[in-house]
């Protein structure tokens, strides 16, 4: 008996977008600081592509280049919509907030639809193609793609990748369920000896040569100098006080003349 053929990736692909939906919800987020409803051309360039090709339009909104602001509005249409589509703030200028906010909210991100994306721009605008961030994945609940500003770059992304891949993305995302809360696995514990007690550090050891002791000291040149400051007479004996607290004992030194004196008058 004669083994069916496996399915190719091309008859698998087709099997599955026949079996996607038609239509699905979907929301458009414009990110910028300057245009307003009759100057976003991109925002209005996805509403109607999504309407004209059968998928409802939950909601087109804009807001600005602020991070809190995004989040708040794309986890809000997460929860209505099956697709959320953005629209700005994918390059590297200062203002430029949307894709460290959209990985944030991705559980499952796509890669593929940058690197596609980043393809097809290359052949328009060959090396500054780079400079997109544009990125994709799924969320808790919803399909999130985050594309450029420019009108140019979002038709190449919707007519390149999402146009004919919305219904099939969509059909993944529901055809098997998806976990509603993400588990990590918890870290091990580090074992006790990596630890090292330091309420009595030991001395420490440093490679290299020792340092040499330090040679003895001949103290006679001081002892002359005390002599002297003492007018030859008396010196300072302290610790030991006298009957007048503020005093101190004063006992007789040796003089600066006998110090002068050569060694052998000195014996006798």
């Amino acid at each position: 008996m004669t083994e069916p053929a496996s399915q190719s990736p091309a008859a698998g692909a087709a099997q599955h977008r026949q079996e996607a939906p038609r239509s699905v919800r979907a929301a458009v987020v414009t990110v910028s600081d300057t245009r307003t409803a009759e100057s976003d051309e991109s925002g209005r360039y996805l509403a109607e592509q999504l309407l004209a090709g059968g998928h409802e339009l939950v909601e087109r909104l804009i807001v600005r280049d602020d991070a809190v602001e995004i989040r708040s509005a794309v986890v809000r249409l997460m929860r209505s919509a099956d697709v959320v589509l953005t629209t700005g703030g994918t390059g590297i200028a200062g203002r430029d907030v949307t894709v460290p906010v959209i990985e944030s909210l991705l559980v499952k991100p796509i890669p593929g639809f940058g690197e596609l994306f980043r393809m097809l721009s290359y052949g328009q605008v060959r090396g500054a193609a780079m400079l997109s961030r544009a990125l994709g994945g799924l969320g808790r609940g919803a399909l999130v793609f985050a594309l450029p500003g420019s009108l140019g770059a979002v038709q190449t992304a919707w007519e390149g990748i999402l146009r004919d891949e919305l219904g099939h993305l969509v059909h993944e995302m529901v055809r098997q369920g998806q976990p509603r809360t993400v588990h990590t696995v918890p870290v091990p514990a580090a074992p006790e000896a990596l630890f090292t007690d330091l309420s009595s550090p030991a001395p420490l050891d440093l490679p290299g040569t020792p340092l040499p002791a330090a040679p003895d000291r001949d103290w006679s040149g001081h002892l002359r100098g005390a002599a002297a400051n003492a007018g030859g007479e008396t010196g300072l004996k302290l610790g030991r006080h006298s009957q007048h607290p503020s005093t101190y004992e004063r006992t007789p030194l040796v003089k600066p003349d006998d110090l002068a004196a050569p060694r052998a008058e000195r014996e006798h």
